[in-house]
């Protein structure tokens, strides 16, 4: 009984010592100039957020910006647990639109406070993730002292401009899961972007692998975690749990 005691205070110290996991979301809310609201994709946020505490992660959330951070009213599904977890903890609205009121601004973090990196998808990630200086600055770091990068769907645009303080490319010659050029077809959206993620992240020489439409498919290359779509935001997260804790 003694050492059973002693082994569940040892697993309570260690999850109680475990250096955060930063999940980032983006502060864009518009589909270009169309004026259809976009932003993040609950899902993407929520069921990482749930796969990290249960794994005994904090997490915290941030953005480009700080402060509000809408979410994309296609994804606001309250039906799903993770989601009315999240929304519940998190939730607020500002001038009629659902968000977070509440992220921390990515350029006033210390990167060695976190264990790993998140990026939550949403088309609004399209415009904000790829040229933001801190998201390439904080991934970078995070990543070069050990840490672990993941992105889900069109999370991955926060990874087309990362580069190592070598001056490679963080993706380059690594399995990429993104959201492909398939799936922005199918749904719609391929004239809007600004760019097509699939292509962006070949250029900066990813290897992508990708699955069937709208089917789950997560790849960890190293230190590097993706998904393809919102189907495989949990399992990305999983493995991301897994790698850390290799």
């Amino acid at each position: 009984m003694i050492l059973l005691l002693l082994a569940l205070t040892g697993i309570c110290v260690a999850r109680a010592e475990q250096k955060p996991i930063l999940l980032v979301v983006t502060n864009h809310g518009e589909l270009g100039k169309t004026g259809t609201p976009t932003g993040f994709f609950l899902s993407e946020a929520a069921h990482p957020r749930e796969v990290f505490r249960k794994a005994g992660y904090p997490v915290e959330i941030a953005s480009p910006n700080g402060g509000f951070a809408p979410v994309d009213p296609k994804s606001f599904d309250l039906k799903d647990f993770a989601n009315r977890d999240f929304w519940e903890k998190f939730g607020s609205e500002e001038s009629g639109r659902k968000g977070m009121a509440h992220t921390l601004v990515l350029a006033e973090l210390d990167p060695a406070k976190y264990s790993a990196i998140f990026f939550a998808g949403g088309h609004g990630a399209m415009w904000d993730f790829p040229d933001d200086a801190a998201v390439r600055k904080l991934a970078a770091a995070i990543y070069e002292q050990g840490g672990v990068v993941g992105a889900v769907c069109h999370g991955p645009a926060a990874l087309v401009g990362i580069k190592l303080s070598g001056g490679t490319a963080l993706v380059a010659g690594k399995k990429v899961a993104p959201f492909t050029n398939a799936e922005e077809q199918a749904v719609g959206l391929t004239s809007v972007m600004p760019f097509l993620l699939e292509d962006r992240l070949k250029a900066a020489g990813a290897l992508p692998v990708p699955a069937a439409n709208f089917s789950e498919n997560a790849v960890a290359d190293g230190r590097l975690v993706t998904g393809q779509n919102p189907a495989s935001a949990k399992r990305t997260a999983e493995l991301l749990v897994e790698v850390l804790r290799k």
